[in-house]
Parts: C-alpha cells; structure tokens; sequence
C-alpha cells in the first residue's frame, strides 16, 4: 500500500476491490510476455492484477489519466525509480520501487500500453 500523503488522504471504502474493469488482449508481445511477469513481482501487489488498481491502495494504470499523450514512458521510469507524490489520486505518494532496472521498467511499460491498447486507451 501506497505510503500515506500528508496532504491528501484516501477516503477508502472498499479496500482493495478493483477500480477499475480491464479487458485483457488476446495476445501480448514477447516484451509484454516479460513485463506482465515483472509486473506481477513488483507491481501487482498495490495496482493490482492487470493494472486494474485498488480501492485504498493504488490507482489503475490502465486509465486515461496514463495514456501516453499524459503520462509518457519516462514518467513511468522516473516513477518508478524515484517515486512520486500524489497528484491525480489520492492514494499517498508512490514510494520509488527498489529492485528494477531501466530495461525491467520498459518492460512493464509494454504490458501497461498493451493493456491500454486493448481498452481504447491510446
């Protein structure tokens, strides 16, 4: 779960129930193949499966909040290596991720615009 913010607190209802519903594509490329594994190592846990986000926890990145016009690749690295502070959610500021590399964070990315594809999210 996603450190608490001073300045923005959640109003959680449902804990961990899913934000949103994400149609999954029939198939993924073999660099989604890796960053939907990768994803399910480090990312799940608070987005939850297929990026669909959790109520009190994380928000989906399968959103038109991410699509690539908004959110491009190097926000989701800076994100990811640095953290972030909550600005579109409230859910508390993201913590860096430890444990990934650059190549491990584009591979995620794969997964995350495919997932965005499949769901009209370009």
């Amino acid at each position: 779960m996603y450190p608490r913010s001073k300045a923005v607190e959640p109003v959680a209802s449902n804990t961990g129930v899913a934000l949103v519903s994400v149609t999954l594509p029939q198939s993924l490329s073999e660099n989604a193949q890796i960053g939907a594994r990768v994803y399910e190592a480090k990312c799940l846990v608070c987005h939850g499966p297929n990026a669909e986000g959790q109520d009190g926890v994380a928000p989906p990145l399968v959103h038109k909040i991410y699509e690539p016009s908004h959110h491009g690749d190097e926000a989701f690295q800076r994100a990811v290596s640095q953290g972030v502070r909550a600005h579109h959610w409230r859910f508390g500021d993201m913590p860096p991720v430890q444990g990934l590399s650059r190549a491990d964070v584009a591979m995620i990315i794969s997964y995350v615009r495919e997932l965005q594809i499949a769901n009209s999210i370009r």
